[in-house]
């Protein structure tokens, strides 16, 4: 918000979860209030029953990214979601997808598991092997269609740093007992705020059978909790661990792109950080 008013700018969402209606409180939507007049792009786009789409996010953010440099606005991608950041600001060109294709592996996924289909990507592609989780049924399934699809590594398609927009990346960094602790207040809140009705409120709008929404944090958990499958206080604990343990793989992420200034956003720094930032920012513009 400081980057934006100071740079005559507007918010282009990065998260991916807030591409979603109704999804507020979970992944901590700004209110109307909170945004100040501050205009935000790219939130409240989808239902919650849709598939998320890295290459349909990417020409939305671009076309927004544009229009405003094309208005002499100041473009402030916001969001910690790794792929849709690259996705709109380097050079990365999504594989088609084939639904033939997609249907067999999907059905091969839920008759033989996560694991056979791992072993098979790890011979394809053993750098995507060691990329993708074993357990992550998903991205296995997409990585095999793009072998099948383009013949090639699915690693092949992966974001280089090669960017198509002058860019200015910030992160924000946290050491880890503090952070960990900030993830499990942020939880509480949640709860506090109404999540539960929140999510209830989605179900009926079809969340559980939402490819991607079903899965996001805290959501997912919820609907564990309704459909009796936990308790409420287990789904609020395993919130706070799968919280963690995300936030540990977005470090990961953007750790290894060497474009990122890292900022300290610990509460003894936090008063300077949007002046360092700005600073930063500006002298990239003057360089």
């Amino acid at each position: 918000m400081h980057l934006a008013r100071e740079l005559d700018g507007e918010v282009v969402n990065a998260d991916s979860m807030q591409l979603y209606r109704g999804m507020d409180i979970g992944t901590a939507k700004l209110t109307a209030e909170e945004r100040a007049g501050v205009p935000h792009h790219l939130l409240d786009i989808w239902d919650v029953t849709e598939a998320a789409s890295v290459a349909e996010y990417q020409r939305l953010a671009r076309a927004e990214i544009d229009r405003l440099l094309a208005a002499g606005r100041t473009p402030v991608l916001v969001g910690g979601s790794g792929l849709y950041v690259r996705g709109a600001i380097d050079a990365l060109d999504f594989p088609g997808t084939d639904p033939e294709v997609r249907a067999r592996l999907e059905a091969e996924l839920t008759l033989r598991g996560s694991g056979a289909l791992h072993a098979r990507l790890s011979a394809a592609d053993p750098r995507a092997g060691r990329a993708i989780l074993p357990s992550n049924g998903r991205r296995i399934v997409r990585a095999l269609e793009v072998i099948e699809i383009t013949g090639k590594p699915f690693t092949a398609h992966l974001p280089g740093h090669d960017s198509v927009y002058d860019t200015v990346q910030i992160g924000v960094d946290v050491a880890r007992p503090e952070l960990d602790a900030r993830i499990a207040r942020r939880v509480d809140r949640m709860w506090e705020e109404g999540l539960v009705a929140e999510v209830r409120g989605l179900e009926a709008k079809g969340l559980r059978e939402g490819r991607t929404a079903s899965r996001a944090l805290g959501y997912q958990q919820v609907l564990a909790a309704l459909a009796g499958e936990c308790t409420d206080d287990e789904a609020r604990a395993e919130t706070v661990r799968a919280t963690k343990r995300f936030a540990r793989r977005q470090d990961s992420w953007f750790r290894r792109d060497a474009r990122v200034h890292w900022l300290s956003g610990g509460v003894e720094q936090r008063a300077e950080l949007p002046h360092r930032a700005l600073s930063l920012v500006e002298r990239a513009v003057t360089a």
